[in-house]
């Protein structure tokens, strides 16, 4: 499909650029790459968004330039749609009228574009734009090697994730030599929150939960929670990953209110735990070892529900590798503990 791309390209000159709402590290970069890759080849590209860019990449080149809009109001070529997973996900009416280019590394994507480029082996969309850099045979300018760095660093955990691999880091390295400063992009990313994002913090992780034998843990955010730290809906990005730096925890569940009795939920995990097919049982996908979906009802039973699965996740990884912990409790001994570890 990546040929598809490229002769798309090369034959057309208007081009619109999204990603889903709320905008991430890989969407938002990879967005931006493919602006520039296509500003090179003397193209008309323009990047919408429904959502604003957020604090932590506010300073990707190109960041200022992003149009934040709530429908397509103008005719382009063609609409490249980056990393979603289906059509709804960018949040903007009107674009199941145009001609989609679907650009994703996620298995589960579904195929809503007239052209799917679909590549679950990439660590990240921003390694597929770089890709495309080198098949339309365009040199990554600096602002370009920027964004698409952010991309990969933000989406492999700083490279800590499981989808990271030796490619990764031959993109990455390439990159640096195309002008990225790597200690740059990382302070700009993680060492740059506002101060309402501690006072949230502290509030999340006051929630933080685990089964009996640590292998399963989860944390909640409320809506009071933000309003009372004057936060913003971004400054919870990246509060999932604070338990799993706990050797024990296998995998964590993040449930977050959204709107009352609403929660999205971010889903991660070590190893051979899959927590997409966990996040898939309620509409949503992603990674093996990250993933998201979202639930309704009772926070209570919001997370009983969802942590059972994970627990049986783990139960199914110990399985099929024939090395289960010693001692450990089974699933129903753990959910009757749901409420009282911590």
């Amino acid at each position: 499909m990546l040929s598809q791309v490229v002769d798309l390209i090369v034959d057309k000159q208007r081009f619109a650029i999204t990603s889903h709402v709320r905008p991430d590290g890989d969407g938002l970069g990879s967005s931006l790459g493919l602006f520039w890759l296509l500003r090179a080849l003397g193209k008309d590209p323009e990047v919408i968004m429904r959502d604003a860019v957020p604090h932590s990449y506010q300073k990707l080149p190109g960041a200022g330039l992003v149009r934040v809009t709530p429908a397509i109001d103008r005719d382009y070529d063609a609409v490249f749609v980056i990393e979603c997973s289906d059509i709804t996900r960018p949040g903007l009416e009107g674009l199941d009228r145009q001609r989609v280019v679907n650009i994703d590394h996620h298995a589960t994507t579904s195929l809503f574009g007239q052209i799917n480029w679909i590549d679950a082996t990439a660590s990240a969309v921003g390694e597929m734009i770089y890709n495309l850099c080198k098949a339309i045979g365009v040199r990554p300018s600096k602002e370009l090697a920027e964004c698409v760095y952010t991309a990969l660093l933000t989406d492999t955990g700083s490279f800590h994730y499981s989808n990271t691999s030796e490619r990764t880091f031959k993109v990455a390295s390439e990159l640096v030599r195309a002008g990225v400063k790597p200690a740059k992009i990382s302070q700009a990313v993680f060492s740059n929150h506002p101060w309402s994002k501690l006072e949230l913090l502290s509030r999340v992780l006051a929630t933080v939960r685990h089964d009996a034998a640590a292998r399963v843990a989860w944390l909640h955010q409320t809506l009071a929670m933000q309003e009372e730290s004057n936060a913003s809906e971004e400054d919870s990005d990246g509060f999932v990953n604070y338990p799993m730096a706990c050797g024990e925890v296998d995998a964590v569940a993040f449930l977050k209110e959204t709107a009352p009795g609403v929660y999205r939920t971010s889903l991660r995990s070590k190893g051979e735990v899959n927590v997409a097919r966990v996040a898939e049982r309620f509409g949503g996908g992603g990674h093996r070892n990250a993933a998201g979906c979202t639930l309704t009802g009772d926070l209570a039973e919001a997370e009983r529900t969802v942590v059972s699965l994970l627990l049986e996740a783990v139960e199914e990884s110990l399985h099929e590798s024939r090395s289960p912990r010693q001692n450990a409790p089974r699933p129903t001994e753990e959910l009757e503990a749901l409420n009282v570890e911590r």
